[in-house]
């Protein structure tokens, strides 16, 4: 895939950034989702710098905002009608209970919700553009979800809150709306998938999300991870590989599938997160 329309959400920074940048330099036309303007305006500037690309455009998105998801689809939709790829990409850690401009539990809210409301918005356009790709960032700490996802509080209103379960939880969704969308495009030309970027060094967790112990112990171990290019590297290769074309819904880590927990193989659960999802934001 040389040629066409990306967005990627999340992309000022870390991960986010190095795949704009692949996709980019692959002579994409990049559009790159940022909660904050003037961080956003950098990162395009860099990329542009860097690969020498004029086709890299900024989109105004706060996941932790519903209106925001619309606003930025619909202002998308009216450039870009038709598009190639979308990288779920935008995520975050929390590491005590909040909520969103909606009242959804902040990092279910950022990390699913507003993902699948942009996604579901954004889904006329990618068949049109077919073939394209929608690809969701998720982690191997889905595996942290050992009951799977609790249908009956998923806002964790109920439960006292735990920072690596609820994110856990989180990419679990990730995986599982993966899972869900790829049977229901089947036959659109439009494939899914889910990845695990690797244990990344970039500054998740520590701009303001999180107190306390948090960000110190990310700040030790950020030597000890992955470079955010290395950790781009399967996104990159998902998005635009051939060899992964005919593996719709599949989860995959350095750059190979891989087998996920059982709970994000259950297509049932995967059905009823849609329609759950669904209901939430209100489509």
């Amino acid at each position: 895939m040389e040629a066409g329309v990306a967005v990627v959400t999340g992309a000022n920074t870390g991960i986010g950034l190095e795949t704009a940048r692949g996709l980019a330099a692959l002579g994409m036309t990049v559009v790159m989702t940022a909660r904050t303007r003037s961080k956003g305006e950098a990162a395009v500037a860099e990329v542009k710098q860097s690969t020498g690309s004029a086709a890299v455009e900024l989109l105004d998105l706060d996941l932790a905002e519903l209106a925001s998801v619309r606003a930025a689809a619909a202002g998308l939709l009216e450039r870009h009608p038709r598009l190639n790829l979308l990288v779920n990409n935008a995520g975050l850690i929390v590491d005590e209970r909040r909520v969103t401009a909606d009242g959804f539990e902040m990092t279910f809210g950022v990390n699913h919700l507003g993902p699948f409301l942009f996604t579901e918005l954004l889904l006329d356009a990618l068949k049109s553009g077919a073939p394209a790709r929608i690809v969701n960032v998720a982690s191997a700490a889905h595996a942290t979800s050992r009951r799977g996802l609790d249908f009956d509080d998923l806002m964790r209103e109920r439960r006292k809150y735990a920072a690596m379960s609820a994110y856990g939880d989180s990419k679990l969704a990730n995986i599982l709306h993966a899972l869900e969308l790829s049977g229901r495009l089947e036959g659109s030309g439009v494939t899914t998938y889910a990845v695990h970027p690797g244990a990344v060094g970039t500054s998740f967790g520590q701009d303001g999300d999180t107190s306390g112990l948090f960000p110190a112990l990310f700040k030790v171990a950020k030597p000890l991870l992955r470079t955010p290019a290395r950790g781009a590297a399967t996104s990159l290769y998902v998005a635009t590989s051939p060899d992964v074309a005919s593996h719709s819904g599949r989860y995959y880590a350095n750059r190979k599938v891989k087998r996920t927990t059982k709970h994000g193989r259950d297509a049932d659960a995967a059905e009823r997160l849609r329609a759950v999802s669904a209901t939430l934001v209100g489509l």
